[in-house]
């Protein structure tokens, strides 16, 4: 009987032969023909015969750590993988459901030849898992592991004690930052505040850490704090002239005293330590809606053409905001679009258009606007049937060289975080 959180998976053990023939591991035990699994060799064995390398298998997955209700995989959580020959593993593979395009891959060090442990990382969906070895054989996968999405950043907007590594002597640190969420174009930035309480800290770094590989994308290389001081950083989502891509991120700070000693606010893998959520967009109806039927759709039949964006069906008045910042290429009034507003989106080559607005757009041609930021209000202006936001996407500028394309997957997805 498979316990809940775990999963059972094939027992049975083979190894690959260095001639490309398979032999069950009890097989190749019985005819002596077993090397020291610890040890592959690169081609011949001395006297002759090949070197048997044994083929990695996870018979049980089960969350350890960090597990979300029910023992369920979570991203941060720590899991066991149990079975044979995962001594040489050097990574565990997360498939995911999509091909491979959503794989994710995670160095391992096995201390163990039956178990492996292993974090599960930012940007892991549910699939199967796999392990890998330095000479290349990977396991069966096993059945699909349910992962969830990690759990909100824990907010921390006021100063408290950092609860990362502190070598003896080191400077005290706390911090703290604005918000757990953030969009890229949005007139409020994230704040990141720190303050060195005792001790005296002659150098101090910063730097923003992207959860789904625990690089470091942006460093602020600092003066030396002043102690008791609060020092602040401000960060609008942006890397190098661009947006910086959706996902979790975090700031750490590395603080090095007098006499030599580190102090860190918190290590690589804590997702949750003065971390937030980046999103590119927001649902621009804040309000109750919907997406009507499939006249509502793009590419639906029209008197002489075909539908060019996504109806939004909500009350007149729900208020309409910018999905995404950028400046205000047209504002005027159309007797098909009624008042209509078209944003060129900052960092992309997209413009995004809103037709039958109640009343026209305080903003005009030229004005730059913030993601979030209220642009009007959902109306029935124009040649429109019932109130509802007409929202279009279009790669290159509208009627000037450009094309729409289907917005309704990323308002699904907008709808679904914002």
């Amino acid at each position: 009987m498979t316990k809940r959180g775990s999963l059972s998976a094939d027992t049975t053990a083979q190894g690959t032969c260095r001639g490309g023939r398979r032999l069950p591991l009890a097989a190749a035990l019985a005819a002596g023909t077993l090397a020291a699994a610890a040890t592959p060799a690169a081609g011949a064995v001395p006297g002759g015969g090949t070197t048997y390398f044994p083929r990695p298998q996870v018979t049980k997955v089960s969350c350890l750590r960090g597990c979300a209700s029910h023992r369920r995989a979570q991203a941060g959580s720590t899991l066991k993988l149990t079975g044979y020959a995962l001594g040489q593993s050097r990574q565990v593979v997360f498939l995911g459901s999509y091909g491979r395009s959503d794989d994710v891959s995670v160095p391992v060090w096995p201390g163990s030849d039956v178990r492996i442990q292993v974090r599960v990382p930012m940007g892991a969906v549910s699939g199967p898992i796999a392990v890998e070895t330095a000479a290349g054989l990977r396991s069966r996968r096993t059945r699909r592991v349910t992962i969830l999405p990690p759990p909100p950043p824990a907010p921390n907007p006021t100063l408290t004690p950092v609860p990362g590594p502190r070598e003896p002597g080191a400077p005290v640190i706390e911090t703290g930052t604005s918000r757990t969420r953030a969009y890229y174009g949005a007139r409020r930035a994230v704040v990141f505040s720190y303050r060195v309480d005792s001790g005296s800290a002659r150098s101090l770094e910063v730097q923003l850490i992207r959860a789904g590989n625990g690089t470091a994308v942006k460093t602020w290389t600092q003066p030396p704090p002043i102690p008791g001081q609060v020092q602040s950083i401000v960060w609008s989502g942006g890397l190098g002239t661009g947006p910086a891509p959706p996902g979790r991120y975090s700031f750490r700070v590395t603080a090095q005293g007098t006499n030599g000693a580190i102090a860190r606010s918190a290590s690589t893998q804590d997702y949750q330590r003065d971390a937030f959520d980046l999103y590119d967009d927001i649902f621009p109806v804040r309000g109750r809606h919907g997406f009507g039927g499939s006249g509502s759709r793009f590419g639906a039949a029209r008197v002489g053409h075909r539908h060019q964006g996504q109806d939004v069906p909500a009350r007149c008045g729900t208020r309409l905001v910018a999905a995404r910042g950028g400046r205000v290429r047209w504002r005027a009034y159309q007797s098909a679009a009624g008042n209509y507003l078209v944003i060129d989106a900052a960092g992309t080559n997209v413009d995004y258009v809103y037709m039958h607005l109640a009343e026209p757009s305080p903003f005009m041609a030229g004005d730059r606007v913030y993601t979030g930021q209220r642009i009007g209000a959902v109306g029935a202006t124009g040649d429109a049937t019932g109130c509802h936001l007409h929202f279009e996407l279009w790669r290159g500028r509208w009627y000037h060289g450009g094309r729409p394309f289907d917005p309704l997957p990323a308002l699904l997805a907008w709808d679904r975080y914002s």
